[in-house]
């Protein structure tokens, strides 16, 4: 590490990170330049992502750093919170229409349709508190979607549907996130079964790469994200009755 670098936590899948100054930088992945497109749109359109600077002399992508907290560092979030985080990726969503989805835009578990681009990493380890300021980082999996299946992955992670969890907070968490993201009915009612496909294919993912020795998700299997993902899925399959009468639920006016 040179002088002035600080390693930064994270970067299961982007590589090697550091902060130098106010900067991020991190390689340059074959899909960057389409995530800085992205992002630039994005900031166009008013939405708060981590803003680019091009890239350095050692060719890595040099990225704003947001200071604040990991918001996964916090725990489950309150609902208030939850509520602003639904709100945020609906803007994201909404920001996102009318951009171009290029189908050969690899991403690493595709959406079956995908007609919108889209995070794909929305959850609480990318997420940064500062105060009233929430920004989602680490946009490097960025690629074509749709929103159901960016919003659950969003709702298991910002739900916070893991084994851990209490189901009942668990489920006015998922109507918190649901409500400040405006979900119309149609999303609703597609989302339980939703949930537990998006958790699954992300066991699935790891699984495969363990068997083939596809890195760094092999490594990760092995470190315990297997056990997790499997775990968490057969958690989200149990309580669907629970997540179904969540999703059908809303808060009042006066509790948002």
């Amino acid at each position: 590490m040179t002088e002035g670098e600080e390693l930064l936590a994270g970067g299961n899948a982007s590589g090697r990170v550091v902060r130098i100054g106010d900067t991020v930088r991190k390689p340059w992945l074959p899909t960057s330049g389409r995530t800085v497109e992205y992002l630039q749109a994005l900031r166009a359109k008013g939405i708060d992502v981590p803003e680019v600077h091009g890239r350095d002399d050692q060719g890595r992508l040099v990225l704003e750093h947001v200071p604040g907290q990991l918001a996964m560092d916090l725990g489950p979030l309150d609902p208030d919170l939850v509520r602003s985080v639904g709100r945020l990726l609906r803007s994201i969503h909404d920001a996102s229409e009318g951009l171009e989805v290029p189908p050969d835009w690899p991403v690493l578990l595709p959406a079956t349709d995908p007609d919108l681009v889209c995070h794909n990493d929305c959850a609480a380890w990318n997420l940064v508190i500062d105060g009233d300021r929430i920004v989602f980082i680490d946009w490097d999996g960025a690629g074509p979607s749709t929103r159901l299946w960016d919003l659950a992955y969003a709702t298991i992670s910002f739900g916070h549907l893991f084994p851990d969890a209490d189901v009942a907070l668990a489920a006015d968490r998922v109507v918190a996130f649901l409500d400040g993201y405006g979900a119309d009915a149609g999303l609703r009612a597609r989302l339980p079964a939703t949930l537990v496909r998006r958790a699954e294919a992300m066991h699935d993912l790891l699984l495969r790469s363990h068997r083939n020795g596809g890195e760094p998700w092999a490594s990760m299997y092995v470190a315990g994200h297997g056990g997790h993902w499997r775990t968490t899925t057969d958690f989200i399959a149990a309580n669907k009755d629970t997540w179904r009468e969540a999703c059908r639920r809303t808060t009042s006016p006066a509790d948002r």
